[in-house]
């Protein structure tokens, strides 16, 4: 991480170089010699993270590095020049140049100790594991299923999920019902050739035959032609444990005949993407889920307290056991090395002291050490660049949920994308995302209906570890306002920091700007989502760095002139929602009041809302460039400009528009076609006919119809849209029947909102055939279930919202009368609302919540995107997660 910090600090001083030229004169040329010494900083100490070296010549260099950072941010320009030509001379002076690799790093991990530790899951016996009942008969049917050809089984997960705890379980009970077996653990470092010895000698020795006496100088060729000829007539199974490249598989998979006796290879791995491998024989894939609470509970009391006189957990230490399993996520590692540790623990005051400081425990307690060293596997596997964009999801709070795009305009503002000719910064930043999930180093809590990660989180273990080598790297460190001063309502913004690059000022409960802030000519990045500031510096044109500007549910409602001179800015967010009425206003969003020079703003990528009036809706026609936009106040006069707006807009993925009032007709009819990469549209207002270019949205995704109150029937025009995985009607029709005739082929959510004089639902066989969740919400007059609904067999969650008692009498219980219709419905929800606020009731289990709205209500009910209405949010899982 060393080398990372450098990168960073080197691109900081560019920045000054670029940013202070005018300022510094006499030292222009010294800060040029200076960046080039830190680029040779840079180098040496990356080969030393890459040879696991970290002496304590070398912490000390790291140590005055970070000196050089702190000069840059007060920017000490002088100081800075003096402590950098120090550094080379005091480590040539010390022996920094000899360095070898001592493995001495403390964020290096023990290779053997991760090996021993998944071999030693072939000896377990099956009452030590818990939660894999269901996924060890999944894997089992495919260990033995009639498929005759070759099948490769990948298990994937992240590091200390359960995985080879799992597949040794279902390999050790079946291998008689093969010829030969073998397991192999791979790691990350292997040697093709040792593996392929290893192969040959479980397969020889599992069949009880004698091992070839010239095995030991047999070249790679040699091998594999044994493998093949001794494989060819027998049914084997053979295990890859611990898979992290998928040029293993190509180098193996020569050797293992595709048969037609029924063979299995079976592979673990961390990797997304080496799981999906289009394998040439047949092929499944199971996601390994972490433990369910119950599960949880029942593992770390085994691992801790069936020693116990009691053989179960105290009550004095009950609240903190399980806050403590709660720490693991559902982690089978982290789970049982906890257990393994406390189990000797009697006292109450022991526990409380190892909670309190369980950072420095994962770091530095011996037993602890196998989750630390499979972390570390991870992490240090990941490239170079990912390393300080993984570390950087810290600033989070605990189990705190990500937005990807959020995270995606930090990451830009930090300076960790990497400049690339051709793709878009925001498209780069989205490829890590994109390969940190894949690597199961996050945990997915929400998908885009493209499968990109649109939330996710970070696990509570890994965060500590990660926190950890932060602090340890002086990358940056996390405080807890809660241990700082007792008066720490108070918000104090930073000050004399010329070099800030991020101000997020999310929720906090400020109203007034510092006027100093105008000074802070390298900010690239300002949120001030949810504050209570009401306008923006008259001088904000001098923040020219700025890329992002968000002042989403702010009271900032106008924006000042200056903003057309931030010509870097990229993302401009700034809608404000209707939350007070969260189902019947036909209010959705408004936006903001912009000056006509915005326009100009060619870098913008993101405009969410502008508020239209005057000549505005002429001029958008020049934001060309834009790949979201949405708009308010638009009126039926606006067709024909908004209209050639629209059409100049190729880029366009996103797009919302919001008429001025309820009355207002939404004309669209003038767009000949739709734009081409169009994903998402939104339509709040009245439509008198469908746009007659709908059947042409052949990239849409999302489509939100809001208050639109078509008299025709509007399902035909886009039943065979392709990609259409998200529909969103609210008040969007005014007939009493819904019939969905056939089509919707990729549909997967469907939300119906508060269609008053709806009073059936019918649902052909055939249509929707991947819907996976459907809501209800407000739908007075429909009295039961929709016709159909046991069509929909891939249907998992059905959500009702205020709708009449008679539907959802028809379904309470196992003896209703509609019950059967709904038996393959994993969840089944009903909420209501009374004058004490949200009931909710879980329909089978008769489980019962109550939600009353809170403070948090804007930001759960709110995305990054445009915001969602409640309809959409109001599932079983959005009710627990808000008790």
């Amino acid at each position: 991480m060393a080398s990372a910090v450098l990168d960073l600090l080197v691109g900081r001083v560019g920045a000054f170089l670029i940013s202070e030229a005018s300022l510094l004169e006499g030292v222009h040329d010294e800060l040029e010699e200076t960046r080039l010494e830190l680029l040779a900083m840079k180098a040496f100490l990356a080969d030393a993270e890459k040879k696991g070296a970290r002496n304590e010549v070398e912490k000390t260099c790291v140590e005055n590095v970070r000196d050089v950072s702190i000069a840059v941010h007060h920017g000490r320009v002088h100081k800075l020049i003096k402590t950098i030509k120090g550094i080379p001379e005091r480590s040539r002076r010390y022996g920094v140049e000899r360095i070898e690799g001592t493995k001495t790093n403390p964020n290096s991990y023990d290779s053997n100790r991760v090996k021993i530790y998944g071999v030693s899951s072939l000896f377990f016996k099956d009452d030590e594991l818990v939660g894999i009942k269901d996924a060890k008969e999944k894997l089992v049917g495919w260990l033995l299923s009639k498929e005759p050809q070759r099948t490769v089984i990948s298990v994937v997960g992240m590091g200390g999920s359960g995985k080879t705890s799992l597949v040794a379980t279902a390999f050790t009970g079946q291998t008689a019902n093969f010829h030969c077996y073998a397991w192999l653990t791979v790691s990350k470092t292997y040697n093709i050739e040792d593996l392929l010895r290893v192969l040959i000698k479980e397969l020889f020795r599992s069949a009880l035959r004698d091992v070839p006496q010239d095995l030991s100088n047999m070249n790679y060729i040699q091998m594999v032609e044994l493998l093949v000829n001794y494989l060819q007539s027998k049914r084997y199974v053979i295990v890859l444990d611990d898979v992290w490249d998928i040029y293993l598989w190509r180098q193996i998979s020569v050797a293992l005949p595709d048969g037609v006796d029924g063979s299995r290879v079976m592979l673990t791995t961390r990797n997304e993407d080496i799981a999906s491998f289009p394998f040439e024989a047949g092929s499944h894939v199971y996601h390994v889920q972490p433990l369910n609470e119950n599960d949880a509970w029942d593992l770390f009391s085994k691992k801790t307290f069936s020693s116990w006189p009691e053989k179960c957990c105290p009550q004095e230490l009950g609240f903190i056991a399980r806050d403590l399993v709660g720490k693991c996520k559902g982690l089978p590692l982290g789970i049982v090395a906890l257990g393994a540790l406390m189990s000797t623990r009697r006292l109450v005051s022991e526990w409380m002291k190892f909670y309190s400081s369980l950072n420095w425990e994962l770091s530095n307690n011996p037993t602890l050490e196998v989750v630390k060293s499979i972390f570390l596997l991870s992490f240090n596997d990941l490239p170079y660049r990912l390393k300080h964009c993984f570390l950087y999801l810290c600033i989070f709070p605990e189990d705190y949920v990500i937005d990807s795009d959020r995270l995606v305009r930090l990451w830009m503002a930090e300076g960790f994308v990497d400049k690339v000719e051709g793709p878009k910064p925001e498209e780069i930043a989205e490829s890590y995302v994109a390969e940190l999930t894949c690597r199961c180093m996050v945990q997915v809590v929400k998908r885009q209906p493209s499968g990109k990660a649109k939330t996710f989180k970070m696990h509570d273990l890994i965060r500590e570890l990660a926190l950890s080598i932060s602090k340890a790297d002086k990358f940056f460190a996390v405080y807890d306002e809660q241990k700082m001063n007792k008066d720490s309502r108070v918000q104090e913004l930073p000050s004399g920091f010329k070099l800030l690059r991020v101000l997020d000022l999310k929720h906090v409960p400020v109203a007034q700007l510092p006027g100093e802030i105008v000074k802070f000519f390298n900010l690239k990045y300002l949120n001030l989502k949810g504050t209570k500031v009401k306008e923006l510096p008259k001088d904000i044109g001098n923040l020219r760095s700025l890329e992002t500007l968000d002042i989403r549910h702010s009271k900032i409602r106008v924006l000042p002139a200056g903003i057309v001179k931030l010509k870097n800015l990229r993302h401009l967010l700034m809608y404000h929602c209707n939350f007070e009425d969260l189902f019947k206003s036909y209010y959705f969003f408004d936006g903001t009041q912009a000056p006509d020079g915005i326009c100009k703003l060619k870098s913008l990528q993101v405009c969410d809302a502008i508020k239209l009036g005057g000549s505005l809706v002429k001029q958008l026609r020049q934001l060309t460039q834009l790949t979201r936009m949405s708009l308010s106040n638009a009126r039926e006069a606006d067709e024909e400009d908004l209209c050639k707006s629209l059409e100049s807009m190729k880029l366009i993925e996103h797009f919302f528009v919001h008429t001025s009032n309820e009355d207002e007709v939404l004309r669209l009819d003038a767009l000949p076609s739709a734009p081409p990469l169009l994903k998402e549209l939104g339509l709040i207002g009245k439509l008198e006919k469908v746009p007659l270019w709908f059947p042409s949205l052949f990239s849409l995704t999302h489509l939100r119809l809001h208050w639109s109150r078509l008299t025709e029937d509007f399902l035909p025009y886009i039943q065979a849209l392709p990609n259409l995985s998200i529909l969103r009607l609210n008040n969007a029709y005014v007939g009493n029947q819904l019939v969905f005739h056939t089509g919707f082929r990729m549909l997967s959510e469907l939300y119906i909102m508060e269609l008053p004089k709806m009073n059936a639902i019918v649902i052909e066989k055939g249509a929707m055939p991947a819907l996976q969740t459907l809501v209800i919400t407000e739908c007075m007059g429909l009295k039961q279930l929709p016709n159909g609904i046991e069509h929909l067999t891939c249907l998992q969650t059905l959500d009702l919202v205020n709708v009449p008692n008679e539907l959802v009498e028809r379904i309470r219980g196992e003896g209703s009368l509609d019950s059967s219709k709904v038996m393959h419905i994993s969840e089944l929800s009903y909420h209501y609302k009374t004058e004490s606020g949200w009931f909710g009731e879980r329909l089978r289990s008769c489980l019962q919540w109550i939600f009353r709205p809170s403070s948090s209500t804007v930001d759960i009910l709110s995305r990054d995107g445009l915001p969602f209405l409640p309809g959409d949010e109001y599932s079983f899982s959005c009710f627990i997660s808000l008790l």
